[in-house]
């Protein structure tokens, strides 16, 4: 198999992570998802995984935004709108961005620990990669204010801390 792996910045390359979200979660799926109403960031990186066709066949957004862990300041890495087109899926695509992204934010050396959201069938592909469930609570912004953020499980990853319990607050918009 022989395959790209692109990172870029996440606004500039939007238009291409644009066509397979649209693939992937079009508005009659997305509307009856838990988390189809939900107002996500935008990501800050993009992993693209091209097949060697030069087709895109996945992504997933890089987060990076300082945040609360039991009121004390931190930086997280968060991985977020991980999507394989159905032509690509089952050939280790998502394995390969995800590692690519933790590798990235492990890379830059200062961000304390990874943090996605995930839906329930999918825990096991993240837990399988090493990430763990947190159980706390999450604190996100969405229009209507801060709220809890309970549409969809959250995992960490360990960097440099291990956050496991707590209060989690996001300081923004949920990834």
């Amino acid at each position: 198999m022989s395959i790209e792996i692109d990172v870029l910045n996440g606004d500039a390359s939007w238009q291409t992570a644009e066509g397979v979200f649209d693939e992937v979660w079009p508005p009659q799926v997305l509307e009856k998802l838990p988390w189809g109403n939900v107002v996500f960031a935008h990501a800050d990186l993009r992993v693209f995984v091209r097949a060697e066709s030069g087709d895109v066949a996945c992504h997933v957004g890089i987060f990076r935004r300082e945040v609360t862990w039991n009121g004390r300041k931190m930086r997280a890495g968060g991985i977020g709108g991980v999507a394989t087109r159905e032509a690509f899926r089952r050939r280790g695509y998502a394995s390969i961005a995800v590692d690519a992204a933790v590798q990235t934010m492990k890379h830059e050396g200062s961000i304390d620990f990874a943090l996605l959201f995930c839906e329930q069938h999918n825990a096991p592909f993240y837990q399988g990669r090493g990430w763990k469930p947190f159980d706390g609570e999450i604190y996100a912004e969405q229009p209507s204010g801060r709220a809890r953020f309970t549409a969809i499980a959250p995992y960490v990853y360990d960097l440099k801390r291990a956050p496991r319990q707590g209060i989690i607050d996001l300081c923004g918009l949920p990834w």
